[in-house]
């Protein structure tokens, strides 16, 4: 555990050290044929423009101390400092010059600016003659120049994956990306001006720097994404004035990205490793901000389809928004029970964990589905199609065929059955529909022992062999862990432990992490800013480096933990990790060392719903509606949509968090189970829920059930509606707001709900429909509310809404 553990930091530090590490001593003149030259190990390992705002030199590879990038960098910058140029090798195929330490840049004698390594090799060069000075103009662009102050040759017209103020993408010319933030080879995406004076994104072919030839493919093949405007282009244009636009061929008013001023923000625009088109803006007047994206082309690059080849992500993977980083980076994801090729390469795609279904066996009944909602693989795979107002019967038919891997339900009744592999899949991009994914239910034999096991192609001497063989292997095995365990005995008892458990810091799957506490000491600065408390405990702000940015992160200090056990409490957290939906709040991890558990979420930069309906900046209407249908949504998913069916108990507009774009998002969901409310029976010593949205038969000491959430959402949902808590001190017969509503609704005098609000005046038809299922909801009778899929469908109008009776008229 020890050594996976400083294996993690190394890396960890090493990615840091990418960002931030620059070897030796600046140089601040020009470099001439008769010096200085630049090495990593020498007295100047990079040289500056006049006013220091960038630099050309060396940095440190980070995973490989002993490499160096010969890169151009923002050099002022007080947080990170992008790199905006690198050399690379001649092919321009297999990735960045590396440099090693005692390797040297030097102007020889003729004239040529050469890179030569510790035995005297030439690693790289400009392959050009006669240049008398090497110089980095201020714009940050490195130029050599001949005796008459011509330029020989510039990074400028040579960009890799950035272009700054001052430089331009020339027709014909094209940005590529990264493989990734950490890996300078060639990446999967490039942006061209086309000689059709067309700006397009396109995917390339792996490992080259060739786009996808599908010219004999498909006839109508596009970009994923392209601007055109039936106008030619000319060039992509960064002015030094901070215009970034495409120039179109004539003259007309060219496209315009963005337009910041240089003389108040550095700035970058940079072709993503995801494959999205970047602007970055830097403040000088508030540095401490760092560095920040105004501009993303395309703005969701996950409803792009590629017409040929995977898509954004590789086949059978999908494409989704990740939280962890800002500006939010487009992620891969496996669909349960899918596992990728390589970790390390996401976007090679997912392989099934299970043997596929076999058309010559009738196993239908060795599968199951798992539903993945609001997702989607948009082209390959599909081999039929039929309508169906019924989502179990496109779930049968696909159990049933051994050909399908996947069927897509959609809200309209289609059904369209897949096989692999699947292309251009994606989730939480508004797809609308499900994807109903068939796995093996257990025991299945994995693919790859499978296709190692081939039933009769072993003759009895080779089994015999084999035997042998196996034995000799089992016994050499039992002799391998006998000393293992003896080794780990000893050294176990011999060390002395001071924390009642060593914490592991490795990822867990693909989404979650475990902290130590003093990772998130030092992230919340020792707990001091504190956003709330909640049923559960008290929740600080904090920031943690995740994906290479620092992400604000909100981590829950729980107390009176109910459960005992370690890995109880982990398996427990693990599996709240796996429930996403685009109304969670998503778990990147926990803290369970010692007697500290935490939970680390995702940070909701908008607060609570607390705030935004009762504080004195309410949210309009419309706004409110949608929240309200958003919270909806997220609650059926938590009683339908998981796996293993999930009772919040804590419904209220204090757990309902509002992301950048105020869309809502439930917090706290599961952990009445993991703090030890007992779901089969209501324990009222138990219960952490809050006064005025308790459902009755909380104290009752019946079996906990999802109707116990529909009355709380009842509860939130009038409060919604009238911006007014549940329980105020007002007039006598408004005290309780849920009495008061239904007596308004009785009286036909909704208007009161929600008087001096003039937008819901006017909607006021919505306004009764939605009072009209939060009494429903409310009924004290569990049996007469509706469940939480039907209440999604009442709100967006799907069914109709009868008049609800006296919710206390059926006990």
């Amino acid at each position: 555990m020890a050594f996976e553990r400083s294996i993690f930091l190394f890396f960890l530090l090493a990615h840091l050290f990418l960002t931030t590490k620059v070897a030796g001593q600046a140089y601040t003149e020009n470099i001439t044929r008769s010096g200085p030259t630049l090495s990593p190990s020498g007295p100047y390992s990079y040289l500056t423009s006049p006013s220091g705002e960038f630099a050309f030199g060396f940095r440190s590879l980070g995973s490989n101390s002993s490499l160096f990038l010969l890169a151009i960098w923002f050099n002022k910058t007080s947080t990170t400092q992008p790199i905006t140029w690198f050399a690379k090798n001649s092919s321009n195929t297999a990735g960045p010059v590396l440099a090693p330490t005692k390797s040297k840049l030097e102007l020889t004698q003729t004239g040529e600016l050469v890179l030569v390594g510790p035995t005297t090799e030439t690693i790289w060069s400009t392959d050009t003659l006669d240049a008398t000075h090497l110089a980095l103009l201020e714009q940050g662009n490195l130029i050599l120049y001949d005796s008459t102050e011509s330029a020989l040759w510039q990074s400028f017209t040579s960009p890799t994956d950035t272009l700054v103020p001052g430089q331009s993408l020339a027709k014909a010319k094209a940005l590529q990306s990264k493989l990734t933030d950490s890996d300078f080879s060639p990446g999967r995406f490039k942006l061209e001006a086309s000689q059709d004076g067309t700006l397009a994104l396109s995917l390339v072919v792996q490992p080259s720097t060739k786009p996808l030839d599908v010219d004999s493919v498909v006839a109508d093949y596009k970009p994923f994404w392209e601007y055109n405007n039936n106008n030619s282009g000319t060039s992509l244009m960064f002015n030094l004035s901070g215009l970034l636009s495409y120039k179109l061929a004539d003259a007309s008013s060219p496209y315009i990205i963005t337009q910041y001023p240089t003389n108040r923000y550095y700035q970058h625009a940079t072709l993503d490793p995801d494959g999205v088109f970047r602007v970055y803006v830097y403040d000088k007047n508030f540095s401490d901000q760092g560095w920040s994206c105004v501009k993303e082309l395309p703005e969701n690059a996950c409803r792009e389809v590629v017409d040929v080849g995977s898509g954004m992500c590789g086949f059978n993977a999908y494409c989704t928004q990740s939280s962890n980083s800002n500006p939010p980076r487009l992620k891969c994801m496996c669909p349960q029970s899918y596992s990728f090729f390589d970790t390390n390469r996401p976007y090679l795609g997912c392989r099934p964990d299970f043997a596929l279904h076999n058309c010559s066996a009738d196993e239908a009944t060795d599968f199951k589905i798992v539903v993945m909602p609001d997702a989607d693989w948009h082209s390959g795979g599909d081999y039929m199609h039929f309508v169906t107002n019924d989502q179990g019967e496109c779930q049968r038919s696909c159990l049933s065929d051994c050909f399908c891997s996947v069927a897509i339900y959609s809200d309209g009744g289609d059904c369209w059955k897949k096989k692999l592999p699947l292309s251009n899949g994606k989730q939480g991009t508004g797809e609308g529909g499900k994807a109903l994914i068939k796995v093996r239910v257990s025991g299945g034999t994995s693919l790859i022992q499978q296709s190692e096991s081939v039933p009769g192609s072993t003759t009895k001497k080779n089994r015999t062999d084999l035997l042998v063989a196996g034995a000799v292997m089992l016994s050499a095995s039992l002799l391998i862990i006998i000393v293992a365990t003896a080794i780990a005995y000893l050294y176990l008892r011999s060390k002395k432990i001071h924390e009642s458990k060593q914490v592991n810091l490795s990822p867990i799957g693909m989404n979650m992490k475990i902290f130590s506490y003093k990772e998130l000491h030092h992230a919340t600065r020792g707990f001091v800013e504190e956003l709330g408390r909640g049923s559960f405990g008290i929740v600080y702000k904090g920031f943690l480096k995740l994906e290479d940015h620092p992400v604000p992160v909100a981590v829950k200090k729980l107390d009176r933990l109910l459960k005992d056990g370690d890995q109880e409490f982990t398996n427990e957290v693990q599996s709240i990790g796996q429930i996403h939906h685009k109304n969670l709040v998503k778990l990147l991890g926990f803290c369970n060392e010692g007697s500290y558990r935490m939970l680390v979420y995702e940070y909701m930069s908008n607060g609570s719903l607390t705030n935004c309906v009762f504080g004195t900046a309410k949210l309009e209407w419309n706004r409110r509606a949608q929240v309200a249908v958003g919270v909806a949504r997220g609650l059926c998913y938590l009683h339908e949509g998981c796996s293993s069916q999930i009772i919040h108990c804590d419904i209220k507009p204090h757990n309902i968090l509002l992301d950048d774009n105020l869309v809502p998002r439930i917090s706290d969901f599961g952990l009445a189970k993991l703090m030890g409310v007992d779901q089969t029976r209501a324990a009222t010593s138990n219960i952490r829920g809050t006064k005025g949205y308790f459902a009755p038969e909380w104290f009752k000491n019946t079996g906990i059930t999802p109707k116990m959430d529909v009355y709380s959402f009842g509860v939130m949902l009038m409060e919604i509606v009238c911006c007014r808590r549940n329980i105020e001190n007002v007039d006598e017969e408004e005290i309780v707001l849920t009495y008061w509503a239904y007596d308004c609704f009785i009286d036909g005098r909704i208007d009161l709900l929600v008087q001096g609000d003039e937008e819901a005046e006017a909607d006021i038809g919505r306004v009764e429909n939605f009072l009209r299922v939060a009494i429903w909801c409310i009924q004290e009778n569990p049996a007469m509310r509706p469940t939480m899929h039907k209440v999604v469908l009442m709100l967006e109008g799907e069914v109709p809404v009868a008049p609800p009776p006296d919710p206390s008229s059926h006990m």
